[in-house]
């Protein structure tokens, strides 16, 4: 099997780019120490690997589905599935962390949900381990929204003028 380089860049940029913007957009500050957060959140410290593995498999999975796409509007259709969830994911850590609105992060983390789902859904018609390569992301990102769900409950309302 020849390897397609220039996909591999892409595909590697694709999760290098979203892990670190994370990472950078992530504030583990006093206002999020503050938080009410349930006992059953992982340790801080968990959240880096976890997405740095769980991207890099999404970002192999954009590698196969490409590779396994017979046309040019097959490689657009897997594209703007990626390009979707792209933006999805980078969105959601400046709304937590930086605006400080977890029930905003919530209501986003939705639609990022979804958008991981129609990658498991719609990679395998390229590659069966395509879409396979999701089922962490779908996971973690399951488990993440139910966590945001109950930051929200335990420490709404967010956006008061009045506080710090």
């Amino acid at each position: 099997m020849d390897i397609n380089w220039t996909l591999a860049l892409v595909a590697a940029s694709w999760a290098i780019i979203l892990g670190g913007a994370g990472g950078l957009l992530t504030d583990i500050g006093e206002w999020y120490r503050n938080l009410n957060k349930p006992s059953w959140q992982p340790p801080d410290w968990l959240f880096g690997p976890a997405w740095t593995l769980i991207l890099g498999l999404s970002g192999w999975s954009l590698y196969l589905a490409v590779s396994g796409a017979q046309t040019s509007s097959d490689v657009m259709f897997i594209g703007t599935l990626f390009g979707i969830n792209f933006i999805l994911h980078f969105a959601w850590s400046p709304l937590f962390f930086k605006i400080k609105r977890p029930d905003w992060a919530l209501f986003e983390n939705v639609f990022l949900w979804l958008s991981v789902l129609s990658l498991c859904l719609f990679l395998p018609s390229y590659s069966t381990l395509a879409g396979w390569l999701n089922v962490p992301y779908i996971c973690w990102v399951s488990f993440a929204l139910l966590l945001n769900l109950e930051i929200v409950r335990r420490n709404r309302p967010f956006g008061d003028a009045s506080a710090p």
